[in-house]
């Protein structure tokens, strides 16, 4: 995954040091909202001007507390294969749960990125949660282009 390629994200002008997440909202009007951290005050002032003259609803606070990370340091190093050391050295993300494992992997896994590396936060951590694939490399648990009945999960 390289940086959230949306054009909000080079109208908000974005710099290395921010996190943008994804929150399902469920309830009478389900939708997916955005949440946005930036590295100052100024630029959240900045951030907040730009989307309400786009027309969004800007709000204070988290829908909830598991947002999905689609922006945040590092991620645009997160290409290829690397080890679950290297993926945790270049980037924000704390932590790495396999799928049915009782515990973390070892530093030296391979991670088969594919590109796309969403973490969710948890617990005030960013944990990335992968799954067993060929060879006994790991691979992110989300895919990069899901089927249409999974993709709002």
């Amino acid at each position: 995954m390289r940086r959230l390629d949306h054009p909000h994200t080079r109208l908000l002008a974005l710099p290395e040091g921010s996190f943008g997440c994804t929150h399902l909202v469920r309830g009478d009007r389900p939708r997916v909202a955005v949440s946005l951290a930036v590295p100052s005050e100024p630029l959240l002032s900045t951030v907040r001007e730009r989307l309400t003259a786009r027309g969004h609803d800007v709000r204070d606070g988290l829908p909830d507390q598991e947002g999905r990370a689609v922006l945040y340091p590092g991620a645009a190093a997160l290409t290829g294969a690397l080890t679950v050391a290297e993926l945790l050295i270049r980037s924000a993300i704390d932590r790495v749960a396999v799928l049915g494992a009782p515990g973390p992997p070892a530093p030296g896994t391979l991670l088969v990125t594919r590109e796309h590396v969403r973490p969710q936060w948890r617990d005030g951590e960013l944990v990335l949660t992968a799954m067993q694939a060929a060879g006994g490399a790991l691979v992110p648990f989300e895919v990069p282009e899901p089927t249409p009945c999974c993709a709002d999960h």
